[in-house]
């Protein structure tokens, strides 16, 4: 019997790599004969680094880059020698998390980071750069990220204007013509996680502008620039940047990513299986076993279970589902393609036993599974 061990974190309690360890204990134990494969997954949001390095086996770059407000930081990424391949985090650079609520200013605040960090990967060697587009404070279009890879963004006067949200309305041409040529040899993967339009009721500005420090003058005053720029965007690349999914992600950074780096965007599940060789690895397997701290309608957005899901559907794969929590109703879950499923909070007390026995719980609920596999 060939079982795969496929699970997002439990956030708050549990890596994937932890509830790995405690479920392939419980397994080896009660079915010593089977293979067990340990595959821990994320979608994209927090903690995506340390599984994406679980498989690229990389080391820790440290490199001096601009915060969001064109000041030095020490900023990270991964980077894997063997396979020349990188990961960046745009929040590592230009994330709300570097700011106090008070620093928050997005009308002023910069993508130059970014690329920074993009530009010393290639400098290093990378061939592969793999770029996660959440957290961020800025809405500047990428223009920022841009700016350090070599394009320039000039006014009516053919002055460069500075890469910040609120200079998008005076951009009206670029210039890409002194583009490092380290970017020719470089394929860029951008995870995105959201469908947001570049501008509108649904777009950058509207939609995210406010918690990233803008007033209602603010947010209005982005849209427009976002409307401006696009124009510009459009008539450059020959593109229709608002038509393009998600092209709003991360302060416009999704069409950014999309035209100057040349990619498109790919749901992070997606780009973290495919590092992972997923599909591949489940091959002959008669059980995946997923989880994650909470199975509920969030999760059909996109997360890391219904990756596997879908990938099993496929294959054809019964899966079980260990969870922190479900709230989803037995239909809910035969629609969706599981067979078992379990839960900590089946077993607990209440949260907060949940959270400090989570290990204990999840070896319990493993247990269960071994008997129902009798």
């Amino acid at each position: 019997m060939k079982i795969i061990l496929a699970p997002d974190k439990f956030k708050g309690s549990l890596t994937g790599q932890e509830f790995c360890n405690v479920v392939s204990d419980v397994l080896i134990s009660q079915l010593p004969h089977a293979e067990i494969l340990r595959v821990p997954l994320a979608d994209g949001g927090d903690g995506t680094i340390e599984v994406v390095n679980y498989y690229l086996k990389g080391k820790t770059i440290n490199v001096k880059a601009s915060n969001p407000f064109f000041q030095p930081i020490e900023a990270s990424y991964l980077f894997s020698e063997s396979t020349k391949t990188a990961f960046i985090e745009m929040a590592e650079a230009s994330g709300h998390k570097l700011l106090t609520t008070d620093e928050l200013d997005v009308k002023n605040a910069t993508t130059l980071g970014t690329g920074e960090l993009i530009l010393d990967a290639m400098q290093k060697g990378a061939k592969t750069i793999i770029l996660g587009i959440g957290g961020s404070a800025t809405n500047d279009c990428g223009i920022g990220m841009a700016t350090a890879l070599g394009y320039r963004f000039l006014d009516e006067n053919n002055d460069e204007v500075k890469p910040i949200g609120a200079n998008l309305s005076r951009i009206k041409t670029i210039d890409d013509s002194n583009m490092n040529p380290k970017m020719n040899n470089a394929s860029f993967k951008v995870a995105c996680d959201v469908s947001n339009p570049l501008y509108g009721k649904n777009g950058a500005a509207l939609v995210y502008a406010k918690q990233k420090g803008a007033s209602p003058e603010d947010i209005m005053m982005l849209d427009q620039g976002l409307r401006d720029f696009s124009k510009v965007l459009d008539a450059h690349f020959n593109i229709d940047s608002q038509n393009t999914k998600g092209a709003g992600a991360a302060g416009g950074m999704g069409i950014g990513a999309f035209t100057f780096l040349n990619t498109n965007l790919t749901p992070g599940i997606d780009l973290v299986k495919d590092i992972a060789d997923f599909d591949n690895k489940i091959l002959g397997a008669d059980w995946i076993i997923t989880g994650e701290g909470s199975l509920d309608e969030q999760t059909l957005s996109g997360k890391a279970v219904i990756g596997v899901l879908n990938t099993a559907r496929i294959n054809k794969m019964p899966v079980a589902t260990f969870c922190g929590q479900i709230l989803l109703d037995d239909e809910a879950l035969e629609t969706l393609g599981i067979t078992f499923s379990d839960s900590i909070m089946n077993h607990a007390k209440n949260f907060d036993d949940a959270i400090s026995n989570t290990r204990s719980y999840l070896k319990r609920i493993s247990e269960n599974f071994c008997k129902y596999l009798e």
